[in-house]
C-alpha cells in the first residue's frame, strides 16, 4: 500500500510541474497567470508569448498526464492491491489534480486540459481520442473560443464512450467509464471562471494576443 501511495505522491508532483509558469519566467521574467486571461495554461502561454512556448507547454502538459497513467503505476504493480487500469487511473487522476491545484504555486495551476489530454492518449482506445479532438477542432474553428472547445471535447469524451461501451464496438472497464464523467465534470468546473465570461460576452477568443502587462488582483 505504501508503494501505491508513493506513486500516487509522485504522479500529483509530476503533475504539479507548473511549465507555463516556468516558461514565463524564463522567457519574459513574468508570472503568466497575471498576463492574458489569468490562467497557467498553454492556451493563455499561447496568447501572451506566441505559438511556439504555447504548443510546448501544452505538449509538456500532455506528457507529464501521460506519464503518470502509463509509466509510474507500473512501478506499483507488484504490490496488487489495485487492479492495474484502476492504479494506472488514479495516476492520471493525480497528475490533473497536480496541475489544476499545483503545489509548487500556491495551488494556482491551469485548467486541467492538455494533461486531462494526456490520461486520455494513455488509457482510452484512439478513436476516442480522436472524436474529440475532432470535436475541439470544430467548435474552435466555429467560435474561435478555446473555452467552449475544451467543455464540448470534455462533454463529448464519456457520451463518445457511452455509445463504444453499449453498441459493443469496444469494451470499456466499469471503471474507466465512469472516471469519463467525472473527468467531463472536472473539466467544466475549471472553466466555471470561463463560464461566466461566455455568459457577459467578455471571453477572449483564439488568436487574440493578451498584452503582457501586469492586471488587478
Amino acid at each position: 500500500m505504501l508503494l501505491v501511495l508513493l506513486v500516487l505522491l509522485l504522479a500529483y508532483l509530476l503533475g504539479s510541474l507548473p511549465t507555463a509558469l516556468v516558461v514565463g519566467k524564463l522567457m519574459r521574467g513574468i508570472d503568466i497567470r497575471q498576463h492574458g486571461s489569468g490562467n497557467a495554461g498553454g492556451t493563455n502561454v499561447f496568447r501572451v508569448l506566441g505559438w511556439k512556448p504555447g504548443l510546448f507547454v501544452m505538449l509538456m502538459d500532455a506528457f507529464k498526464g501521460f506519464v503518470a497513467a502509463i509509466w509510474l503505476p507500473r512501478l506499483a504493480f507488484s504490490a496488487a492491491v489495485l487492479p492495474q487500469d484502476t492504479l494506472c487511473l488514479f495516476g492520471g487522476l493525480a497528475a490533473i489534480i497536480g496541475h489544476i491545484w499545483t503545489v509548487f504555486a500556491g495551488f494556482r495551476g491551469g485548467k486541467g486540459v492538455g494533461t486531462a489530454a494526456g490520461v486520455l492518449l494513455a488509457l482510452y482506445p484512439p478513436l476516442v481520442v480522436l472524436i474529440c479532438f475532432v470535436v475541439f477542432l470544430l467548435v474552435l474553428a466555429l467560435t474561435r473560443i478555446v473555452s467552449i472547445s475544451s467543455i464540448s471535447a470534455a462533454v463529448a469524451f464519456p457520451v463518445v464512450l457511452s455509445i463504444l461501451k453499449y453498441s459493443g464496438s469496444r469494451p470499456i472497464s466499469a471503471t474507466l467509464y465512469y472516471f469519463s464523467f467525472f473527468a467531463a465534470l472536472l473539466i467544466i468546473y475549471t472553466h466555471r471562471s470561463n463560464i461566466r465570461r461566455l455568459l457577459n460576452g467578455t471571453e477572449n477568443k483564439f488568436g487574440k494576443k493578451g498584452k503582457p502587462t501586469q492586471t488587478a488582483g
